[in-house]
């Protein structure tokens, strides 16, 4: 298949790259790279350089290429920065989105897996947090993912619009060639390891009140192969089925930053200083997935089950890479 991969420069989307070409599929991977990295893209890809708010250039890459379904992950999706720049968060997330959507329609391409986030549950009422729990988003980034599962919704009734939109849960890990790479690095793992390297001299632990074993936040790990996959299987479901799906993607267990800090001691055999800061606006206590719908329809198992294989594939990819692509 021919399929159209945005923001493909990115963490997720390289990786998820890698997966479709290994599946032989033909990626046209697209990307900005306001925040990816050329590097970290597939050389057996097409790359396009090119923003969904440039609404000729999606049209013309529409035309030539014949798309056959598009994996939509290109966004913002710092929390912290959505508080403060919220109309930012909206048109890339949501406006921009719609000019892909729209482009879509026009060459009667009608396969679509996006990228959501566990972030469209906000605080959630119980745990394992299931697809049928209420969706009250505490960020605008968590908004601005459901109002487009919303909008994908409503063009499925309207334009018979398939979809399958994935709520990830907190991607993590590495592949042997692809790895984290943000600028700014607000995810624990890559800054836990970057201590570790000597390149940070501590560690920021956003609050230790949380109503938690240990005061710190509690977060599902779910590694960036096993999110990948379930692209796959999702693009494969909807080969067979048409309809409008959301789904979790998680590992089903919790741990919290102390426990991740633990775990990244062990496999590195360095020791992680820490310094204890405020808790960062719009971070739930608690967010773990249960992803047994994932598991029964896309036939989705996660490989890496425990936070320290999942530790260990980045912290093998970090020092390949020790300062990111």
């Amino acid at each position: 298949m021919n399929i159209l991969v945005t923001g493909a420069a990115g963490y997720i989307g390289s990786v998820v790259t890698d997966e479709l070409i290994r599946r032989g599929d033909s990626v046209i991977a697209l990307d900005n790279l306001e925040q990816g990295h050329r590097e970290a893209i597939n050389p057996q890809a097409l790359f396009i350089q090119a923003d969904l708010a440039d609404l000729p250039g999606l049209e013309g890459t529409f035309h030539r290429y014949e798309i056959e379904a598009v994996v939509h992950l290109a966004a913002n999706s710092l929390v912290g920065k959505s508080m403060k720049e919220p109309r930012q968060f909206f048109q890339n997330n949501i406006v921009n989105g719609m000019n892909l959507l729209n482009v879509m329609l026009k060459h009667h391409v009608h396969k679509i897996v996006f990228s959501s986030s566990a972030a469209v549950y906000g605080e959630p009422e119980k745990i394992p947090i299931e697809e049928n729990h209420a969706t009250r988003p505490i960020n605008p980034y968590g908004e601005s993912k459901l109002i487009f599962e919303r909008i994908l919704y409503w063009y499925r009734q309207a334009y018979g619009l398939s979809s399958i939109s994935l709520r990830y849960f907190n991607a993590a890990g590495a592949s042997e060639e692809r790895g984290e790479g943000h600028n700014p690095e607000t995810h624990l793992i890559p800054n836990i390891l970057k201590v570790a390297m000597g390149q940070s001299d501590k560690l920021p632990i956003f609050g230790v009140d949380y109503p938690t074993s240990d005061g710190s936040g509690i977060r599902d790990y779910i590694h960036v192969i096993d999110i990948a996959r379930a692209h796959i299987l999702s693009l494969k479901r909807m080969e067979a089925t048409e309809g409008c799906e959301a789904y979790n993607l998680g590992n089903g267990k919790g741990y919290s930053a102390l426990e991740v800090i633990e775990a990244t001691r062990k496999v590195t055999g360095r020791q992680i200083q820490t310094i204890v800061c405020q808790r960062r606006t719009g971070d739930p206590a608690v967010l773990v997935a249960s992803s047994e719908l994932a598991k029964a329809r896309l036939e989705w198992n996660p490989q890496f089950p425990g936070i320290e294989s999942i530790v260990k594939s980045a912290w093998r990819w970090q020092k390949k890479h020790r300062y990111g692509y």
